[in-house]
């Protein structure tokens, strides 16, 4: 066996996002002879020490990485997140994008493995709408495109019993249509959990088997239109990430689609703020609007700032008060159901992320011999043992407001 390339340790760390201090606490590596924990682990990253086999065991699983990468001639090149559509806070920290980066490549398998199926049993069909328009096609021809592909009935969408309720019918419509939806906010702990200013959507064209990836640490009031605005991108054939704020014309585009798409025009008649001018009325007339459309009361006030009903001061200091209002409820919640006993299961929870189009592809492809039980576990993202666990699991037996 060849020896370890050095070099790979160290990139392997830094793609992870880990620095010295926190790996060589997560590797277990102490202190000995006088040489300190980072100083050992420099060591191996430097050439200087060898390490044994039980220590890249612990590296591959803990910077994700299969062991053979180790013993590469060189570090693999930068993984394609496609275009970066955001506009980054300054001072955000790189170990973000690093995180990032590794989901990317996880969906990325995910998406080669399902491809791969779909063409073994020769039902790789291209999907006509994937990169169909162009922006020069206007809003309205990109709505009303994405509405009779789906086939949504927004009247439908609006008397769902709650939020969540809501996002999953328009998942729903958009799985129907080949696209396959997954929430994600962290890779496994709330050790790498997904800021939303470096990851709110991510998009993953493909003509036979496209992803759209949601940071479900977001309100669940934003899920919908996030989904619609990645679902634009997959209309315009784009592959890409976006995060909560970006001053790009494709990111403008993208939101006042899913803003049309969600609220037409010729509903903004039935929200009327022209002689109001307390912000407390404003704010709770607003949110009375979208609660009653099962839509995001930040999404509205952004619809009303597009229309020029409200100036944009108005708009951001209306959407810092809907943020702080969820996270105080989000809070709240959590709170609550640490005192609680009992809650959903971790299939519940997973299933419900990963969404029952995908979850019902596998397990197709597996009655069907395409799928291996080691290459479904990938695509679900679960331990091989587990994946019949998962099939077997009623999603409907929890509350669809305890899963989080």
């Amino acid at each position: 066996m060849p020896k370890v390339n050095p070099d790979i340790l160290c990139w392997a760390r830094e793609t992870a996002g880990l620095t010295l201090e926190e790996t060589s606490h997560k590797l277990g590596i102490r202190e000995a002879r006088g040489v300190s924990s980072v100083e050992r682990l420099a060591a191996l990253e430097t050439g200087k020490k060898e390490p044994t086999r039980p220590m890249l065991m612990k590296m591959a699983k803990r910077y994700r990485r299969p062991l053979l990468v180790f013993y590469m001639a060189e570090p693999p090149r930068k993984g394609n997140r496609g275009q970066d559509f955001r506009t980054l806070p300054e001072g955000y920290s790189e170990t973000s994008n690093a995180l990032v980066d590794t989901l990317i490549r996880n969906i990325q398998v995910r998406q080669s493995i399902i491809r791969s199926a779909l063409e073994d049993e020769e039902e790789a069909e291209p999907l006509s709408f994937v990169g169909s328009m162009n922006i020069s096609d206007g809003v309205n021809s990109l709505v009303e495109s994405i509405k009779e592909t789906i086939n949504i009935d927004l009247g439908k969408f609006r008397s769902q019993h709650s939020l969540e309720d809501a996002f999953k019918y328009l998942r729903s419509k958009v799985e129907t249509a080949g696209v396959f939806v997954l929430l994600i906010g962290d890779l496994g702990s709330h050790h790498t959990a997904f800021d939303l200013e470096v990851f709110r959507g991510f998009a993953l064209s493909d003509e036979v088997a496209p992803f759209i990836i949601i940071n479900d640490r977001d309100s669940r009031a934003a899920w919908s239109f996030t989904l619609i605005h990645e679902l634009v991108h997959v209309w315009l054939g784009q592959t890409g990430i976006s995060g909560t704020n970006s001053e790009k014309d494709i990111e403008q585009f993208c939101n006042k689609v899913a803003s049309e798409f969600l609220l037409p025009e010729a509903d903004m008649v039935y929200l009327n703020l022209e002689n109001v001018f307390d912000f407390e009325e404003m704010k709770t007339l607003i949110s009375d609007f979208a609660n009653a459309r099962n839509l995001s009361s930040s999404m509205v006030a952004y619809n009303l700032y597009l229309k020029g009903k409200i100036s944009k001061d108005s708009w951001l200091q209306l959407n810092s008060a809907y943020r702080s209002l969820w996270q105080e409820a989000r809070a709240k919640k959590r709170k609550k159901a640490r005192e609680e006993k009992g809650g959903p299961t971790y299939y519940v929870v997973r299933k419900h992320r990963l969404g029952e189009n995908l979850i019902a592809f596998v397990q197709r492809m597996m009655a069907g011999g395409t799928l291996t039980t080691s290459k479904a576990s990938k695509v679900l993202g679960v331990a091989p043992k587990n994946v019949h666990k998962l099939f077997k699991t009623n999603i409907h037996a929890a509350k669809a407001g305890k899963i989080s």
